[in-house]
């Protein structure tokens, strides 16, 4: 015999507390002590609770869902921020649609609709570039928090910032003794720049300059798209071209494991050799041999600022776009323990 479903009223009966901090739970909407939410918790699954959602879009004219798009879900970096966003979005009582939209502004496009159309509340986005993004040229934003390196001012956004995060990794090679720093993930040719090399490069240039080092178009290599495979190829690049290195800056993790492998296979040491720093600190970091210097941020506060600016601007649609910035360091590693003596 088939039982009835359960109820916010029975959740909150079982977990004795009000139906509205039932509701409190399920919403996000207004903070709830983490003792309380535990056990309103332990009421829906003992409950087998599901709550019924489409009832309560109707009533709040929201879905209790929200969409993010990251350009490449292969990474380890997007499944480590995913990872975060999804943590803060369940913990504020949304669901997660995923996206990876790539090189397609299109599925920009489906997305704003989806969120015009309420059947999604707000917007992650993370654009490769301003020029092929929608946000650029849409009219009648839904609510849309930008996170990654795309610079505008018309929805809020959280960011690190890329330019100086890139600056400190090549000043701290400079620092270790190194003169001629390769740059893997940025050069000059338009047709390969996105918002982050961009940046990152002109982080890379600006700390040579600093230290009176001429930055050099033959140590600066972009191949698509950013993998550790592509990371190996660009040193094989660069030996072809026939430049000396005494260090790389890749400006993503994926990127210097790969210019690792290539080193070792072409006998260079890392770091005796040469030294090698990456980008972003995903897991695999801390494990390769030798251990990868790198920048590294806060992701978890990364995702829970970027749920933090999407309820508000759900909730608070006529604000003036905010921009977050959560501070970066280098992490000093094994790939760069070891100081260059001068060249003779």
């Amino acid at each position: 015999m088939r039982t009835a479903r359960a109820t916010v009223k029975d959740v909150a009966a079982l977990a004795r507390v009000s139906p509205k901090t039932v509701s409190n739970v399920l919403t996000g909407a207004v903070h709830v002590r983490p003792d309380t939410r535990a056990r309103v918790e332990q009421a829906m699954t003992a409950l087998d609770f599901v709550p019924n959602l489409s009832a309560r879009g109707l009533r709040s004219g929201r879905s209790g869902v929200i969409a993010v798009a990251l350009p490449d879900l292969a990474t380890a970096y997007s499944a480590d921020l995913l990872h975060f966003l999804v943590e803060a979005a369940h913990e504020r009582g949304f669901a997660v649609q995923i996206e990876e939209t790539a090189d397609r502004p299109q599925r920009e496009r489906d997305l704003l609709s989806r969120a015009r159309a309420h059947l999604v509340d707000g917007l992650i986005l993370n654009p490769i570039r301003l020029e092929d993004s929608v946000i650029d040229r849409a009219d009648d934003l839904p609510p849309v928090v930008l996170i990654g390196e795309v610079e505008q001012h018309r929805t809020d956004r959280v960011l690190i910032d890329s330019r100086r995060a890139a600056k400190d990794a090549a000043l701290h090679l400079i620092a270790r003794g190194a003169r001629r720093i390769a740059a893997i993930g940025g050069d000059d040719r338009p047709e390969h720049a996105t918002a982050t090399s961009r940046l990152r490069l002109a982080g890379f240039r600006d700390a040579l300059i600093e230290s009176g080092l001429d930055p050099d178009p033959a140590r600066e290599v972009n191949l698509l798209p950013w993998s550790m495979a592509t990371g190996a190829a660009a040193v094989r690049e660069l030996r072809a071209r026939g430049v000396q290195i005494d260090a790389v800056l890749a400006f993503t993790d994926s990127l210097a494991v790969g210019a690792i492998r290539e080193l070792a296979e072409a006998g260079l040491r890392v770091p005796d050799d040469v030294l090698v720093a990456g980008f972003d600190d995903i897991e695999v970091s801390r494990f390769t041999t030798p251990s990868l210097t790198t920048v590294g941020f806060d992701r978890r506060l990364f995702a829970h600022e970027s749920l933090r600016l999407l309820v508000e601007r759900i909730d608070r649609p006529g604000q003036a776009p905010q921009a977050v910035t959560i501070p970066h360091h280098v992490v000093e590693r094994e790939s760069t323990a070891t100081r260059i003596p001068p060249a003779g």
